[in-house]
């Protein structure tokens, strides 16, 4: 067990925390964690990277911990009226249609290796982006003014692009 995978545990296990955190409306501790989990991420990778940590398990983990944290925050923030339940919908939607793919490629004999690509990079900008500014927003007060609606509409885009750009990598892969 390598540091870096220490710290991506800690991680997950941090989602159910912010996910009851946002349920009972403790805006800032909320907040807080998601800045917190943020930094993890980006430590531990730091970390495997230039201490030459990388590990198989981190590979699978890492990505996991990151999509178990964005998917719980939008679907929470959703429940309780954070956010509009559809782009809820959308980013839980493109996640669900990914796992989907995977698994089935692996059940055919076909495993496809998911590379992040440009699109994605600026899907999860985006909605991190966008989750910390909803968190901040109901803590803090912070407030976009009507870019709000841009903002929302952009993280919806990128992430139906993103979709759309994994969906036909896998078909091209499962037809080749």
């Amino acid at each position: 067990m390598t540091i870096p995978n220490l710290i991506t545990i800690a991680r997950l296990i941090m989602v159910p925390i912010v996910i009851v955190m946002i349920m009972q409306q403790r805006w800032a501790a909320a907040f807080i964690l998601f800045v917190v989990a943020g930094v993890s991420d980006a430590v531990d990778g730091f970390i495997a990277r230039h201490f030459n940590m990388k590990s198989e398990f981190g590979a699978y983990i890492d990505p996991l911990a990151d999509k178990s944290l964005l998917v719980s925050i939008y679907v929470s923030l959703a429940v309780v009226g954070a956010i509009p339940s559809w782009l809820a919908i959308i980013v839980v939607s493109r996640d669900a249609m990914i796992v989907s793919a995977v698994l089935l490629s692996w059940v055919m004999s076909r495993p496809v290796e998911i590379k992040p690509i440009l699109v994605s990079k600026l899907n999860t900008g985006a909605q991190i982006g966008f989750a910390a500014f909803a968190l901040a927003a109901n803590a803090y007060g912070v407030e976009l003014g009507g870019f709000e609606d841009l903002v929302m509409l952009a993280v919806a885009t990128l992430t139906v692009a993103s979709a759309g750009a994994y969906l036909g990598g896998w078909l091209r892969h499962m037809a080749g």
